[in-house]
């Protein structure tokens, strides 16, 4: 098999693969998309950043042909595109990761691969299909340990965008050209992000176009060609990478001034440390090191993603309310998932329904839910948090991704517990809604709650009196704040556990 980014561009090749010209896109009154200029050219990673709502993923729908254009033109390879699809999108060579994972939960990594080759068929289609992917698997993240025969539900999250990611990648019959990437190491550890993004570039070199849109903003500055910005579903500024940096991302892409809380800040407001809340220890670690929680502290969870950091996270929150061997719970409890599709959402329920269902006895009239209470207290936290959405009776689903994590966060926060789990919740979520929620859990834990934060953003950490490093399902270090540093959390990360 041959890819298209193997093979030499012609002289007479259009340098730009894929143009949008002034593309406009409308939802009802709402213009997702206001005269967009937008393109990519061959062998070109461009970096899309902005706030979420920004209008990326209308952009990248449209792209790959989910959603059509109201108004502009599309050219591809030079040709203008006037009845652009999906299926012609497949076939010039477009493939996207969404933010949202799109794989068949209860179909094996092979057969999910399958769904995107059809050329993949007749006799012995699954075993060409499971080399097919673990191939692309090896040679993207060398040390993935999935097998094509795993049932993609007992994946992991952070797996299953190894595959979703591996599998856009992979070539059949069609050529591969331009793949778009949303978010796509929201949910990865450092080491295996830097694997994907190592192949990116790779990828690039060899002639392959590249969207990475991610909310890490240093992935985008130290891995794109060139960065498009937009706000309120317009460009605001494209120009070449080495033309930003942090702040004037940050400035560019507008919103709330914030700015980052400086170790010596977190360390000024730290305080004497209230009653225990939290101590555990993981089910394989039989003596040593276990985690320690006190009213008012903020601890992390840190090390390569799916060492047990999740685990111990649950085992506490069934703690709350079952007796549990080697944990010790003495307040109430409220969980935000960071896989909200699977763990987080209530899809069928409004947004207003799916912040109260932590809070039922407090919005009880009688032996029923007050619609006045719920919507109350909705309304309260759309403010404080800042969710966008002109009607709080919404479907949830009718929110960004971003936006549905606001909307697990006032969940929990909005409740009557005193210990909230994180378990890596800032996946797709913008920078400037980052900081404000920083800022939150900080005013939060000054009043007295716990947080107990698993992340796999290390400058996510800076917020934490106290960071545990796991690894195979072991405590390998509790490090201070005084002596966190990136180095010492991946050195941590790849010592003998046990």
């Amino acid at each position: 098999m041959v890819t298209a980014w193997d093979m030499p561009v012609q002289a007479d090749t259009p340098k730009s693969f894929i143009k949008l010209n002034d593309a406009e896109k409308h939802f009802g009154a709402v213009r997702a998309l206001d005269k967009v200029d937008f393109s990519v050219e061959r062998g070109e990673c461009v970096g899309l950043v902005g706030h979420n709502g920004a209008g990326k993923s209308t952009l990248m729908h449209m792209l790959v042909g989910t959603l059509p254009l109201d108004r502009g033109q599309m050219v591809i390879a030079g040709n203008p595109e006037d009845s652009y699809s999906v299926s012609r999108g497949k076939k010039l060579g477009i493939r996207c990761v969404f933010q949202e994972l799109s794989l068949c939960p209860n179909l094996s990594v092979a057969e999910n691969t399958r769904i995107n080759h059809p050329s993949l068929r007749g006799f012995g289609w699954h075993r060409r299909a499971a080399t097919l992917i673990e191939k692309k698997l090896d040679e993207i993240f060398p040390d993935h340990a999935i097998d094509p025969s795993d049932i993609v539900s007992d994946l992991s999250i952070g797996r299953r965008q190894m595959v979703e990611v591996a599998r856009a990648f992979t070539v059949t019959e069609d050529p591969l050209n331009l793949v778009i990437l949303d978010e796509p190491t929201s949910s990865l550890d450092a080491h295996t992000a830097g694997q994907l993004l190592a192949f990116v570039r790779r990828f690039v070199a060899g002639g392959g176009s590249c969207i990475l849109i991610s909310h890490v903003l240093g992935e985008v500055l130290d891995n794109a060609d060139r960065i498009v910005i937009m706000r309120d579903g317009k460009v605001v500024a494209a120009e070449a990478a080495k033309a930003f940096d942090r702040e004037r991302l940050v400035a560019t892409m507008g919103g709330a001034e914030h700015r980052q809380k400086t170790a010596a800040e977190v360390h000024a407001g730290e305080r004497q440390v209230g009653a225990l809340r939290v101590r555990a220890r993981p089910s394989r670690q039989r003596d040593g090191a276990e985690l320690v929680a006190h009213a008012g502290e903020i601890i992390g969870l840190a090390g390569l993603a799916g060492h047990g950091q999740t685990d111990l996270l649950l085992s506490i929150y069934k703690a709350a309310s079952h007796r549990k061997a080697g944990v010790d719970v003495t307040a109430p409890v409220a969980l935000v998932a960071g896989d909200r599709q699977s763990d987080g959402v209530f899809p069928q329920w409004s947004i207003a329904e799916n912040i109260g269902i932590r809070s039922l006895s407090r919005l009880r009239n009688g032996l029923l839910i007050s619609a006045r209470k719920e919507a109350e207290l909705a309304s309260a936290w759309q403010k404080r948090i800042g969710i966008r959405t002109p009607d709080m009776n919404n479907n949830i689903l009718s929110l960004s991704g971003g936006n549905q994590q606001k909307a697990l966060f006032a969940r929990a926060l909005g409740s009557d517990a005193d210990i909230i789990l994180m378990d890596d919740p800032m996946r797709g979520v913008d920078i400037g809604t980052k900081l404000e929620v920083y800022d939150l859990i900080r005013q939060e834990a000054a009043k007295g709650r716990t947080f107990v934060w698993y992340t796999t953003e290390t400058e996510e950490l800076d917020n934490c009196q106290h960071v545990y490093v796991f690894k195979s399902g072991y405590i390998v270090a509790d490090l201070r704040r005084d002596e966190l540093t990136e180095e010492k959390i991946i050195q941590s990360s790849f010592v003998e556990a046990g």
